[in-house]
C-alpha cells in the first residue's frame, strides 16, 4: 500500500517532480482522478504527466471536447477527461466512457466528483489545493 504523498508547488516548473512522483508511485496505475478547485492546476500537472510519459502532443484542457487523446512516443494513447460541462451521466455513458476507462491506457480526469460512480476500482486519487500562493498536491 501506498502511503500518502504531499507535496507544495510554488511554480509550474515544480509540477514536473511532482509528476515523477506520482508515476513512481502508482507504476501500473492507468486510472487518476484529479480533484481541486477551478483553477489550481489539474491540467498544468496533466501537462506535465502527459510530458514524462513522453507524448509530444500538446495537451490543453478538453473542457468543451469532454476527452483529449495524446500519443506517446511509443504511439501509446493517454486520455485527458474533463467533465465539467457534463449535466448528466447519459452523456458519459453515451460517450462510451468504458471503451476509455477499461483499454489500459493512462486516464486522466478533472471534475472526477460528476462522474464518481463510473470511476473503476484501483482509480488513483490526486487532490490539488491553493494555499497561500502555492500548490498543495496529494496523493
Amino acid at each position: 500500500m501506498v502511503q500518502e504523498q504531499i507535496f507544495t508547488a510554488k511554480d509550474p516548473a515544480a509540477l514536473d517532480e511532482v509528476a515523477d512522483a506520482i508515476l513512481s508511485a502508482f507504476p501500473n496505475g492507468r486510472i487518476f482522478a484529479f480533484f481541486g478547485p477551478m483553477g489550481v492546476g489539474k491540467t498544468t500537472l496533466i501537462k506535465a504527466l502527459c510530458r514524462k510519459l513522453g507524448s509530444l502532443d500538446l495537451a490543453s484542457s478538453p473542457t468543451y471536447s469532454i476527452v483529449n487523446q495524446y500519443l506517446t512516443n511509443s504511439g501509446e494513447s493517454i486520455f485527458h477527461f474533463d467533465f465539467y460541462r457534463i449535466k448528466d451521466l447519459a452523456e458519459v455513458y453515451n460517450l462510451g466512457y468504458e471503451d476509455y476507462f477499461f483499454s489500459g491506457n493512462y486516464c486522466f480526469i478533472e471534475w472526477p466528483d460528476k462522474v464518481e460512480s463510473l470511476l473503476p476500482r484501483g482509480s488513483h486519487v490526486v487532490t490539488m489545493e491553493e494555499h497561500n500562493e502555492e500548490r498543495i498536491i496529494r496523493f
